[in-house]
């Protein structure tokens, strides 16, 4: 194809990051062509009947969204949507302004369709992203896209003003935004992870809740998003507690900071550095815990899965282990602008294939079952 022969020849030989602002640059401005994005969707959106999904109480139109990390400050979500993506999750959003971590800190690694990032969470702060949505929200003509906003700390923010800054950004965020998402499992802030531990998650949660029924908002869906390198104990600790709580979601799985069994060589990998990583490496274990945090809430969860899904057979191998969405952030990377309209094509072929009706009918189809192993 045209754009895998662009990236081979030109794109992998440039800045990641610098590709990144261009292309997401050029995306926004045809966006703000009057009747371009409509024409967009009409063309790249999914048309096909059987890939509408239930969730967040709206329908969206395929289960395929956009991961955080992409559009970090809300500003282009019409030309996401307009791709094919089904929702866009913007940020991860802090409470404050950050520059994040000193450039360069995006590397790929094409051998692996993966991508190193140690971005730091790099925003202009939630009253940006919430004015941004606010706008968003008050234009007409075309369907509201559904935006869930990912919030995580401010680095500035010290580990017992944590909380606190949490739910600054969710009260600001929270009348514009159709899920809030806590982000408590990115590698690049220093302690954050810390919080995932179910003694420190739990106070977190409970209190951005609280905000949430005390603003108005408590029908807001409420996730949390967690890493892949969680222990087992510690995943199912993470579904008692949401249950628990009465989350309504989990997403699974935020980038790893292993670089265990990569192509890639071992001068690209040291050069790429710390950070998290993300593509066709997580596949595996990103996998493993979407099928124990199904197994361990049962139905009562809505989960979203992402981290190693490229192909429309990845997505429904997560789709019958239990994931109501799927959501994308590598494979666009690797995949280009059609990768979306070729990924819900697929999905709805494997859909049929199966003698379902709908991709909502085959939801955990596999869950409680012994899954056919990896290959790879």
């Amino acid at each position: 194809m045209l754009y895998q022969l662009l990236f081979s020849a030109v794109l992998r030989r440039t800045d990641a990051e610098s590709i990144h602002r261009m292309s997401f640059a050029a995306l926004r401005g045809l966006a703000a062509v009057p009747g371009a994005p409509a024409a967009m969707r009409a063309v790249l959106g999914p048309r096909e009947p059987g890939l509408a999904v239930q969730a967040f109480g709206r329908e969206l139109p395929g289960p395929l969204g956009l991961a955080a990390g992409f559009d970090k400050n809300a500003e282009g979500v019409t030309g996401l949507t307009a791709l094919g993506f089904g929702h866009v999750e913007v940020g991860t959003v802090t409470a404050h302004p950050q520059p994040g971590n000193p450039a360069p800190r995006l590397f790929r690694l094409p051998a692996d369709s993966a991508i190193v990032n140690r971005m730091g969470f790099n925003n202009h702060g939630s009253v940006v992203a919430a004015d941004h949505l606010r706008a968003l929200r008050a234009r007409r003509g075309g369907g509201r896209p559904v935006v869930g906003a990912n919030i995580g700390r401010t680095k500035a923010a010290h580990e017992s003003e944590a909380v606190a800054d949490y739910v600054e950004s969710a009260r600001r965020l929270a009348p514009f935004a159709d899920y809030l998402v806590v982000n408590v499992s990115s590698p690049n802030t220093p302690g954050l992870r810390d919080l995932q531990a179910v003694e420190r998650l739990r106070p977190l949660l409970r209190e951005v809740k609280a905000a949430l029924d005390g603003d108005g908002h408590g029908t807001l869906p409420l996730l949390v998003k967690i890493a892949p390198d969680l222990a087992d104990d510690d995943v199912d600790a993470v579904a008692d507690l949401a249950v628990d709580l009465g989350l309504d979601g989990v997403i699974a799985t935020n980038t790893t900071i292993s670089r265990a069994d990569l192509r890639s060589s071992d001068e690209e990998v040291a050069a790429a550095g710390a950070g998290g990583l993300s593509g066709a490496p997580l596949r595996r274990r990103s996998l493993e815990v979407l099928r124990r945090l199904r197994a361990r809430a049962g139905e009562g969860l809505l989960l979203i899965a992402v981290g190693g899904i490229s192909t429309p057979e990845d997505a429904w191998e997560r789709i019958r282990a239990g994931a109501t969405l799927v959501q994308g952030y590598t494979g666009l990377v690797y995949g280009g602008p059609l990768w979306p309209r070729r990924m819900h094509r697929g999905l709805a072929r494997l859909v049929r294939s199966a003698g379902y009706t709908s991709v909502a009918e085959a939801v955990g189809a596999d869950a409680g079952t012994d899954a056919a192993p990896l290959p790879g």
